[in-house]
C-alpha cells in the first residue's frame, strides 16, 4: 500500500478501535459496518431487541466525527418527516425547504418495518441517488451518507416487511448475535457508572472519510476477479432452489464491498477471499428462494454455500 493509504488504514483500524470500546466483542460487526460505508453502500441489521443495534451506529458515527440522526420508524411517521418538506414564509414570500432526518451523513432507521410502505420507500431515492426530489426540486445529501436500518427477526405483528425493490438497494444485511458471558459482564460492568458512548473520540472528520472512500476505488482489481464476481452472482439465477437471483446491481455491490474488504484487511488489491468472505452479506438477502426449498428449509446462505464450492476460485498470483 502507498504511505496514503496506510495512513488511512491506520485511521480505520483506530475508528473500530474507538467503536469497540461500547461494542465489546463485536470487531467482525464493526468491520463490516465499516465495509459498508466505505463502499458507499447501506447496510440492514436484522436481530431481535437489545443487542446493541442502535448503539452500534451511534458509535460509529461518532468515532468519525459524522452527523447522526436517528428516526423510530412508527406507523404514524410520514415521508415528509423523513425527507423534507416546503413551507410557505410570508416574510419572504416564498416556498421554503425544511430539511428533513435524512440530510446528515449517517441516517439510522430504527425498526424500519415499523413504518407504512410509502414512508419506506420515501427512502429509496435517498439510497440510490443521495438526493431527495420536493415539489420538482432536487436536494444533495451531505456526503458520505449511509443507512444504518434495523429491524426485528421476532415480533411480525404490525410490520410491514421491506419489498424486494427496497431490500436490494441494502448492499449488506447482517445480525450481531448475543454476546458471551464474559463479554455481557464486561458489557454490564462498564454501564455501572454511565454510558461509556460519552467517552468517544473523534478519530477523523467527513472530509478525510470522503478522501478514504475515494482511495477505497482505487483498490485493483483482475479481469478474472471481476469474472470470478459475475459468475457467482449469475450462478443464483440458475440454482435449482432459487426463484429470483440477484441482479447486476448484486455484481456491483459485491465489487465494492470485495475492495473495501480487500483495503481494511491491508491490501491494495482484491484477491478471491474478499469475495467469498462478502458474498453471503451481499448476495443472501436479495435472494428468493423456491416454495419447494422454503418446505425443505433450505436457507439463502446454504445456498450460496453450495455456489461456492461449485466455481472455483481463479488464481492470482497473490497470497492474502
Amino acid at each position: 500500500m502507498s504511505k496514503l493509504n496506510e495512513e488511512a488504514y491506520t485511521k480505520i483500524r483506530a475508528i473500530a478501535d474507538e467503536v469497540e470500546k461500547v461494542i465489546i466483542g463485536k470487531r467482525e460487526v464493526v468491520g463490516l459496518l465499516l465495509i459498508a460505508l466505505l463502499s458507499g453502500g447501506h447496510i440492514l441489521i436484522e436481530d431481535v431487541p437489545g443487542v446493541g443495534k442502535t448503539t452500534l451506529a451511534t458509535a460509529l458515527g461518532k468515532s468519525m466525527g459524522l452527523d447522526c440522526k436517528r428516526a423510530q420508524f412508527t406507523p404514524d411517521v410520514m415521508a415528509s418527516d423523513i425527507t423534507g418538506f416546503t413551507m410557505f414564509n410570508k416574510e419572504t414570500n416564498e416556498f421554503e425547504y425544511r430539511r428533513g432526518l435524512v440530510m446528515c451523513n449517517i441516517f439510522l432507521a430504527d425498526e424500519i418495518n415499523r413504518t407504512s410502505p410509502k414512508t419506506q420507500s420515501a427512502l429509496l431515492e435517498s439510497m440510490e441517488e443521495k438526493t431527495v426530489t420536493i415539489d420538482s426540486k432536487i436536494h444533495h445529501l451531505p456526503s458520505p451518507f449511509m443507512v444504518i436500518a434495523t429491524q426485528n427477526e421476532v415480533g411480525y405483528v404490525g410490520t410491514y416487511p421491506l419489498p424486494e425493490a427496497q431490500l436490494d438497494r441494502f448492499l449488506m444485511k447482517i445480525s450481531m448475535g448475543y454476546p458471551t458471558i464474559s463479554q455481557e459482564i464486561e458489557i454490564i460492568s462498564d454501564r455501572k457508572h454511565g454510558n461509556p458512548i460519552s467517552g468517544i473520540t473523534p478519530i477523523c472528520d467527513k472530509e478525510q472519510i470522503n478522501d478514504i472512500i475515494e482511495g477505497v476505488r482505487e483498490i485493483n482489481i483482475e479481469d478474472n476477479i471481476y469474472e470470478y464476481i459475475v459468475k457467482l452472482v449469475s450462478a443464483t439465477r440458475e440454482h435449482n432452489n432459487v426463484k429470483l437471483g440477484a441482479s447486476p446491481r448484486a455484481s456491483l455491490m459485491l465489487m465494492r464491498a470485495s475492495q473495501s474488504c480487500a483495503f481494511v484487511s491491508g491490501r491494495g488489491y482484491v484477491i478471491p477471499e474478499d469475495v467469498q468472505k462478502m458474498f453471503p452479506y451481499v448476495i443472501a438477502h436479495r435472494l428468493i428462494l423456491t416454495q419447494d426449498a422454503k418446505i425443505r428449509r433450505i436457507s439463502e446462505t446454504s445456498v450460496l454455500s453450495e455456489i461456492l464450492k461449485s466455481i472455483n476460485p481463479p488464481y492470482t498470483g497473490k497470497g492474502a
